[in-house]
């Protein structure tokens, strides 16, 4: 069940507001009866609701996992001119936005969609989503030298915490680190590294709430399965 008014803005009618005032003009029905009452609620598999005597018809709902290149940004638009996520996806979605956002340099798994209350469980640190990393770092790390990410590193007066660091691999030249996030702080991972003295060299997502990157290359994104969207909306 949504808010009538929120499902006239899924639905490209109008904004959440002008629905308000569409609904206080007497202009919108929900099963042949007009309603005016802004707290109303419809459920759109059930429910026939029409404004001017026209039925809307809600949008379906879309999951789309991405892997995000380096050097490309989230938004719609970049003043810079920089390429973006959206460039990537077909033209005619216009309704999915990204679930958080991965910063210009990081690549990685980038789930997009149009459903809001989802959205929102897995980007509000109250819900706690984990997503996972792979932090590619120059030079040999040590597993001793992992504690600091899961202990809590204060950072501008903020406090960063991974809550799981495990070592990968690791040579003279280079080690991967995997870290487990559950906030997603602007540019968390590379300020704890840069405050521990390590050079980030790559960084990769490759988990959100337990929907895996897997073998999808940069650049191309897939729909999710039934199987993977039933188990983010079964999410409490």
């Amino acid at each position: 069940m949504v808010r009538l008014q929120k499902f006239l803005a899924e639905a490209g009618v109008a904004s959440r507001r002008s629905g308000e005032q569409l609904m206080r003009d007497g202009r919108v029905a929900v099963n042949g009866r007009v309603i005016r009452e802004l707290g109303t609620k419809v459920d759109p598999a059930r429910d026939v609701v029409m404004v001017n005597g026209q039925v809307v018809r809600g949008l379906a709902r879309q999951y789309v996992a991405l892997h995000k290149p380096a050097g490309c940004v989230c938004s719609r638009q970049d003043e810079r001119g920089r390429p973006t996520i959206y460039e990537l996806l077909p033209p005619e979605w216009t309704n999915v936005q990204s679930v958080g956002r991965l910063d210009y340099d990081t690549e990685g798994l980038l789930l997009l969609t149009n459903d809001g209350e989802l959205a929102l469980r897995l980007t509000h640190p109250r819900y706690g989503a984990a997503k996972l990393y792979e932090v590619t770092v120059g030079g040999r790390v040590t597993p001793d030298q992992l504690g600091p990410f899961t202990r809590g590193i204060v950072h501008e007066g903020e406090q960063l915490r991974a809550r799981r660091a495990r070592l990968l691999s690791a040579t003279k030249s280079r080690s991967i680190i995997e870290l487990e996030l559950t906030e997603g702080k602007n540019r968390e991972i590379r300020r704890m590294c840069a405050a521990l003295g390590l050079t980030v060299e790559r960084l990769l997502r490759t988990q959100v709430a337990g929907i895996k990157l897997g073998g999808l290359r940069a650049g191309r994104w897939r729909k999710l399965t039934d199987t993977e969207i039933k188990s983010l909306l079964s999410k409490p």
